[in-house]
């Protein structure tokens, strides 16, 4: 059977803390040693970390859910404290001038840069009245109909399900025994085939418009063949679904739009851009002296994952 995703199900960037600390230690000899108005919470080796920094990780952390204190704002600065240290001795090194560290540099940059446009284009573009009313429109005709209770019998054969079929024409209360001894479903056979309520666009097709079409209490007649097999159902009940209020799924809803509006963003941004990719960059591979014997397997098991 197919899996129900939920409707107004939705995602949306968030910045981690680890990114900006990683950004803030990378490179400590951008951060002056006086730097003006600024409020200092601490300076490493004469380096300042300002107070705007550790605002800004404990902004963070509340949004996260974690208590503003003293002792938060502690943490921070010594985690900050200890990142610069050890970053002051990677450039005392040279690391700093290491291709590799400075394209993490860069990516990081990047990284940070996108999430604050999303971020900004999230606050300044809010969802209006009228546009949520319209989308809820639309939503309640798309999850208007019915649901149903059913119970199915999952058989391998078109032959075994024509026998059962027979037996229930002499005995329909035999379903939760038959369901029990005969269905191939593991997950319905041991509770009768009962399936409990779905919507019937979560099944297969030919299940959903077989189970549309039987009456409280009537089992199909005729074989249901799947992708799956075989089902013998008979439908318990059936209701009208019931919407939720716009009150109730708005911020869901408001999420939803926006992110459609994104997404139209995006595509129109890539559209106008002129973006080419080398060839030769997608037929390269790693050098072979930089992969641990360990490591080849599980290139191998990477390799054969399809990309989503």
């Amino acid at each position: 059977m197919k899996s129900f995703t939920p409707l107004f199900q939705s995602r949306i960037l968030i910045l981690s803390a680890a990114s900006v600390l990683t950004l803030c230690a990378c490179n400590p000899t951008s951060h002056p040693k006086n730097e003006g108005s600024t409020t200092t919470a601490a300076t490493v080796n004469g380096t300042v970390i300002s107070e705007s920094r550790v605002d800004l990780l404990v902004k963070q952390g509340v949004a996260q859910g974690q208590p503003e204190s003293p002792d938060m704002r502690k943490k921070i600065i010594d985690q900050l404290s200890l990142q610069l240290l050890i970053a002051q001795e990677a450039i005392k090194k040279g690391m700093d001038k290491q291709p590799d560290v400075l394209d993490q540099i860069d990516l990081t940059r990047q990284s940070i840069l996108a999430n604050a446009f999303v971020q900004d284009y999230l606050k300044s573009s809010p969802v209006g009245e009228d546009t949520l009313k319209a989308e809820y429109e639309k939503i309640k005709v798309q999850m208007g109909g019915s649901e149903y209770k059913a119970r199915h019998i999952l058989l391998e054969r078109e032959a075994e399900a024509k026998a059962i079929i027979l037996q229930l024409k002499k005995n329909p209360k035999s379903f939760d025994s038959l369901a029990k001894a005969k269905s191939k479903d593991a997950g319905s056979k041991t509770s009768g085939g009962d399936l409990g309520w779905f919507d019937p666009h979560t099944m297969v097709p030919e299940f959903g418009a077989a189970v549309a079409k039987l009456a409280k209490g009537q089992f199909t007649e005729e074989p249901v063949k799947s992708q799956f097999g075989y089902h013998v159902i008979m439908l318990d009940d059936s209701r009208a679904k019931v919407i939720p209020p716009l009150d109730q799924i708005k911020p869901q809803l408001q999420q939803q739009i926006q992110q459609e509006n994104l997404k139209k963003l995006f595509d129109d941004m890539k559209m106008k851009a002129k973006i080419e990719i080398s060839k030769v960059v997608l037929s390269a591979k790693l050098p072979t002296e930089s992969i641990k014997p360990d490591d080849k397997s599980k290139l191998g098991e990477v390799a054969s994952k399809p990309i989503k």
